[in-house]
């Protein structure tokens, strides 16, 4: 009787509700999205461009999102992603010792370009502050020589050092 026909005929009229969904719109637009946010994830991880310079140091695994000190070419002081005067840079540091937990780590972001010593002295301003699990961020070695456990690909990784750990 009925069998043959589609399921708008079948009871009888045009006003059947039709009982197909097409996807194909939908699984577009999920496409189209996640292009976006694959392009846009990246491009989130650092506020504050700074050239890093290049290490063959392992890198360290993290646990938790660290604190991160950087300053960038013109030598400005930022406490994750947030402007801080010099001046201010002493009692910042010392609401921060109080703020993250003594096994926190702390990782300073420096322009590869900055002389050594302007690094040196936040450094100092860090270890005055109580600040002493500090790590320096570099980015992978570009020669190819990188170790089986570095990121050749440049992206920034923090390494230890060793001499502003507490044992």
């Amino acid at each position: 009787m009925s069998i043959g026909l589609p399921p708008s005929k079948r009871r009888g009229g045009r006003n059947a509700p039709m009982a197909e969904i097409n996807v194909t719109p939908l699984v577009d637009v999920m496409l189209v999205l996640l292009i976006i946010f694959m392009v846009t994830a990246p491009l989130l991880v650092t506020g504050v461009p700074v050239r890093l310079p290049e290490s063959r140091a392992k890198a360290l695994d993290q646990d938790q999102k660290p604190t991160v000190l950087s300053i960038n070419q013109e030598g400005a002081l930022f406490i994750d992603d947030e402007g801080v005067p010099e001046e201010q840079l002493g009692e910042r540091l010392a609401a921060l010792r109080d703020e993250i937990k003594p096994t926190d780590q702390l990782f300073l972001r420096a322009d590869t370009s900055l002389p050594y010593g302007r690094v040196m002295r936040i450094m100092g301003e860090l270890n005055r502050a109580g600040l002493d699990r500090v790590a320096l961020v570099t980015t992978g070695a570009t020669d190819g020589a990188a170790g089986s456990g570095d990121r050749a690909n440049g992206e920034p990784r923090p390494s230890i050092d060793r001499s502003s750990r507490e044992p």
